[in-house]
């Protein structure tokens, strides 16, 4: 089966560079390349896009509305964030709204339809520089609540809280898409097919009021889960 996908961009450089991408992949399949948050909801609503490829700053307004009317169009969809913006502000509101993906167009991976590819097969892309801070991120919230002391001292990884809404199973889940697995390694890994981690993910996204991968891991971690 193709992926379908839709390209928000104003830039026309980028749009054109990004359009003939998935034009020249034979799995993926445009439905539409548009420069504006209004055309970009107006083609979700109608096309259903598997992945949105979509730029912040957009001239009426900004791509983190792109993201939460994918999320509430189709809370399958994979929304995949190609920007200029790497502050932290803009990528957390971005992993919160639902995003699977982070890259800078600075530091574009040679192959957008790769990119494209691997956030739809589980993956979640992020550029290097995002994932460090991200993770720095992480770091230090488990630090201020005592969570990283296991790890620094060389101690098993702490099991999740006994209070957690989450399964055994649905916690491993977690921890290994956490960990960049894309979906059929997860059930590789645990002996189990990629229907039923999907299935599992779902669980977990509605335990977590979540729609995403990205947001799922973002939010366990807030809450201590992993």
């Amino acid at each position: 089966m193709t992926v379908s996908v839709l390209v928000v961009e104003d830039e026309p450089a980028f749009l054109q560079r990004f359009s003939q991408a998935v034009l020249g992949e034979p799995q993926l399949r445009l439905v539409g390349a548009v420069s504006s948050v209004a055309a970009g909801k107006a083609l979700i609503a109608a096309e259903r896009p598997d992945v949105v490829l979509t730029d912040l700053g957009l001239p009426d307004g900004s791509g983190i509305e792109i993201i939460r009317h994918a999320m509430a169009c189709r809370p399958d969809c994979d929304v995949l964030v190609v920007t200029m913006f790497g502050d932290d502000a803009h990528v957390t509101d971005s992993i919160a709204a639902g995003a699977t993906g982070y890259l800078m167009k600075d530091a574009l991976p040679a192959s957008v339809a790769a990119a494209v590819l691997d956030v739809r097969a589980g993956g979640a892309p992020i550029s290097p520089g995002i994932a460090r801070r991200v993770l720095q991120r992480f770091r230090d919230n488990a630090l201020q609540t005592g969570a990283g002391t296991p790890a620094a001292t060389g101690s098993p990884a702490a099991a999740a809280p006994a209070d957690s809404p989450l399964t055994e199973r649905e916690t491993e889940i977690l921890r290994l898409v956490a960990k960049g697995l894309n979906f059929a390694d997860v059930g590789g890994v645990l002996g189990i097919s990629a229907h039923t981690v999907v299935t599992h993910v779902k669980r977990i996204y509605r335990k977590l009021a979540v729609h995403s991968r990205g947001e799922a891991v973002y939010e366990a971690q807030v809450l201590g889960l992993l």
